[in-house]
């Protein structure tokens, strides 16, 4: 394991029913790190976010490993606690007839719901109220899930990952997959922007998408992933061209760049 290293990956090869998927990936993600890993659908990409939240294992080969924050093994409430994740397919989301602050403290439990067995501290409630300020969340607090837009579940969905990761500190790793799918133009920027407000407290983004707009000033490395390989691994300023996403994507891609934010047409 690395010096500093959350996540390290070696020659792994991971199978959906009779298909492998991903193959012979390696990568290593430092503590505090921004980084998007992109490619076009179908890629893998969910899948290697699966894999590094132990939802998928890897096949087992001598040269494989896959360790996290220098663990190759977890009990996944404890690995929870360290990364918080969001994605529209993720189970155990909150029922639409929660309201948003108790959808947040959900997040300690895992749960869809705060059933009559669990135990909400002050403590829980105290972090609760500060992830409702980090992620603008004032307005949702008393509102239900089944009442909210798409941009306002999301943002609720982050809060709940963050409370996931426990009381004592914010995430060391919050992972998203696809976050700006379903979302119109003026929540897809609400999104980008509270992100990059959690960037810059600390929290360390992992962003799966094939959005260019999704990748944020503060990211600084790209992954890029087609057909369940890693084909391209460095700085953004060197992968972020015309040429290197027309090949990525698998046709003539322009690309702009303004404010920190690239677009691609």
């Amino acid at each position: 394991m690395s010096v500093g290293s959350i996540i390290e990956l070696k020659h792994v090869n991971v199978a959906r029913g009779e298909s492998v998927v991903l193959h012979d990936v390696s990568f290593t993600v430092k503590a505090g790190e921004h980084l998007a890993i992109l490619g076009p659908n179908g890629c893998g990409k969910s899948t290697l976010l699966k894999t590094i939240t132990c939802e998928l294992y890897p096949i087992v080969k001598p040269e494989t490993s896959v360790r996290i924050f220098g663990r190759d093994r977890w009990d996944l409430t404890q690995l929870k606690r360290l990364m918080g994740m969001v994605a529209t397919d993720l189970p155990g989301k909150p029922t639409l007839t929660t309201t948003g602050f108790d959808a947040i403290l959900t997040g300690f439990f895992s749960s869809s719901t705060l059933w009559p067995n669990l135990t909400v501290t002050e403590a829980m409630k105290e972090r609760a109220r500060e992830i409702v300020t980090l992620v603008g969340a004032e307005k949702l607090v008393d509102k239900l899930v089944g009442e909210m837009s798409a941009g306002q579940q999301r943002r609720v969905m982050i809060g709940r990952a963050l409370a996931g990761t426990g009381v004592e500190g914010q995430a060391q790793m919050l992972l998203l997959d696809e976050p700006s799918n379903a979302l119109d133009l003026s929540a897809q920027r609400d999104l980008r922007e509270m992100l990059r407000t959690l960037a810059q407290r600390g929290v360390a983004i992992l962003l799966i998408t094939h959005h260019i707009a999704d990748i944020l000033p503060e990211i600084d490395r790209i992954v890029m992933m087609r057909e369940g390989r890693i084909v391209a691994d460095g700085k953004k300023e060197e992968l972020l061209t015309s040429e290197k996403l027309s090949g990525l994507f698998g046709g003539e891609i322009l690309l702009s760049e303004r404010d920190g934010y690239f677009n691609a047409w």
